[in-house]
């Protein structure tokens, strides 16, 4: 036992010297753990930001004015007054993502009862600005339409009075959510792309032939691979959320960083089998990145980071509850955001610790296979 440890430490700083020799891979975890976590938390799609609106006032009313100064930012920029002939022109060169046509004669004709219309015109290229920003132009325009023909600015008594309370996210701000996910789907993949090439790195450098040699098994060459790259990942995590997330960003965490590291370590169980068990199935580097791009696009978008898992279709909820992502997002979400402690967090745990051993003897299993070929 003495000799297994001491054959997968030394493997392990071996992986972590190859690593340091490969800048690529240096420049990858160093991007993605402070350049791209820090975009993904500053633009996210779902909120609406300096959108270009344009009005065509062909009423010149003080009801028209009124709505035309409703739109500011940091929403929408401030309108542009336009006329006629260039509004298709505007929306064809992208100038503006919104513009609002207000016919003749509107308010004379909301004032003497009749159901007058406006024109919205969305350029939907624009995609998320114009699902969102649509939504925000009919509730402003509405609300102005209502005080004015109300004489005065007072807010309709409802029946019902609806008290809305945000918790773990009370500002609603979209960076606190885009950025401690991103952080957990950077873990998830790099993980994946280190191990896998580290494995085709040796295979592609011959190097596999001198370990077949020594007196080292499979299992503790590919318990080097995972500890040694995922200490790495584990570190640059630590660094972004420290540095990036709460230093940079200003976003609070809710819960214990030793807890979440801890199911990260299992998530890095999971996910570093996953990637020695693709780069077994690969030839060559291009192959293990055809490979990632099949197996890290459903593993992110499915796993409830990006959408609510409540909204996918049942088939493919109890699907993805085989991936070890999943229950990392879920056990991520919780800790972070809701501060929840381990009584809360265990099934993940106890599914990531199973999933994990699972991937790993099937990975341990192909990579026996390989090496016996190539013997």
């Amino acid at each position: 036992m003495r000799q297994f440890l001491s054959n997968t430490w030394r493997l392990g700083i071996k992986e972590l010297w190859s690593l340091w020799r490969d800048p690529t891979m240096l420049v990858l975890i160093v991007y993605v753990f402070t350049v791209g976590v820090y975009t993904s938390a500053t633009a996210m799609p779902e909120t609406l930001n300096n959108a270009p609106i344009a009005i065509v006032d062909e009423d010149r009313s003080p009801l028209s004015q009124r709505i035309a100064s409703a739109l500011y930012p940091p929403h929408f920029t401030p309108p542009l007054m336009i006329e006629w002939p260039q509004m298709d022109r505007g929306m064809d060169e992208g100038l503006y993502t919104f513009v609002m046509v207000i016919p003749r004669n509107f308010q004379r004709d909301l004032l003497a009862g009749r159901s007058p219309s406006i024109q919205l015109n969305v350029d939907a290229t624009r995609m998320s600005q114009a699902f969102v920003g649509s939504g925000y132009v009919q509730q402003i325009v509405m609300g102005e339409i209502s005080e004015f023909a109300q004489r005065h600015r007072a807010s309709a008594v409802a029946p019902v009075d609806l008290a809305l309370r945000a918790r773990f996210n009370a500002a609603l701000e979209p960076s606190w959510f885009g950025s401690l996910v991103q952080v957990v789907n950077y873990i998830a993949m790099l993980s994946i792309i280190l191990t896998g090439a580290a494995l085709i790195r040796e295979r592609e450098h011959g190097t596999v032939e001198h370990l077949l040699v020594m007196p080292v098994t499979p299992a503790e060459i590919m318990l080097a691979k995972i500890w040694s790259m995922g200490a790495v990942v584990l570190l640059a995590a630590w660094v972004s959320i420290t540095f990036v997330v709460q230093a940079v960003l200003k976003v609070p965490v809710a819960g214990s960083l030793p807890l979440f590291f801890a199911g990260s370590a299992l998530c890095l169980f999971a996910t570093t089998s996953m990637g020695i068990f693709m780069a077994t199935v690969a030839r060559n580097m291009p192959q293990f990145g055809m490979l990632m791009m099949l197996t890290i696009m459903p593993l992110q978008m499915l796993s409830g980071g990006n959408t609510p898992r409540e909204s996918m279709p049942d088939l493919v909820q109890n699907i993805m509850l085989v991936a070890p992502t999943t229950h990392y997002v879920q056990l991520g979400q919780a800790i972070l955001f809701r501060g929840a402690g381990l009584d809360v967090v265990w099934p993940q745990f106890l599914a990531l610790s199973l999933i994990g051993a699972v991937l790993f003897v099937l990975s341990l299993w192909r990579f026996r296979r390989t090496i016996a070929q190539m013997a």
